[in-house]
């Protein structure tokens, strides 16, 4: 395949760019599924083992975009994939949505998460005339309620004690963001 200018390239920022889930995907996503206290905070649950058979069929489930649940892969400007984000939970009548995204253990910490939210609230709020960004992290999820205040989320409300998993009760702390938010907290950015 020819090489890729990416230089007019919508879905990318300085660091990283987004792209379609491809077929061999899905050795990322299998090897993410043994990463327990991840998936616990991603899930709110421990998850059954996982199998190959079910890796590929997410990546052949996703692959086209032909469902409501938007999933792209995050990979970094050399091409390395460095985890997921997807648009889900798209409520046109009422503009609202939610993201989900998953970093790779070995690419944590490196703002790839935040970078790929910001990606997708621009194309939520500003291409598809969404006006509410809606997401929830579990107590004690601190990379999650970071990243959601970085992007310019306000905690709205706790959930006390809706989640049970290793042995407990965990409140779910609720976040929200408009498309007004968005825009004025990207004004005094650029400034």
């Amino acid at each position: 395949m020819r090489e890729i200018d990416y230089s007019n390239y919508y879905w990318k920022d300085d660091q990283i760019r987004l792209r379609s889930i491809q077929e061999g995907d899905w050795e990322g996503y299998y090897t993410n599924r043994f990463d327990t206290p991840a998936r616990r905070l991603l899930q709110c649950a421990v998850e059954l083992p996982p199998t190959i058979a079910e890796a590929k069929n997410f990546a052949e489930t996703y692959a086209e975009f032909s469902s409501d649940r938007l999933m792209f892969t995050i990979e970094d400007l050399h091409g390395e994939n460095v985890g997921g984000v997807n648009l889900n939970s798209i409520d046109e009548k009422n503009g609202t949505f939610s993201i989900g995204v998953q970093v790779d253990k070995d690419h944590r910490g490196k703002g790839y998460g935040t970078r790929a939210i910001t990606i997708l609230l621009k194309y939520a709020f500003f291409e598809r005339r969404l006006n509410k960004f809606n997401e929830c992290a579990l107590e004690g999820n601190e990379g999650s309620i970071g990243m959601l205040k970085k992007v310019g989320c306000v905690q709205e409300g706790v959930r006390r004690k809706v989640i049970y998993t290793n042995g407990r009760y965990y409140d779910l702390i609720l976040f929200g963001l408009t498309k007004e938010e968005f825009m004025e907290k990207n004004r005094d950015e650029q400034s």
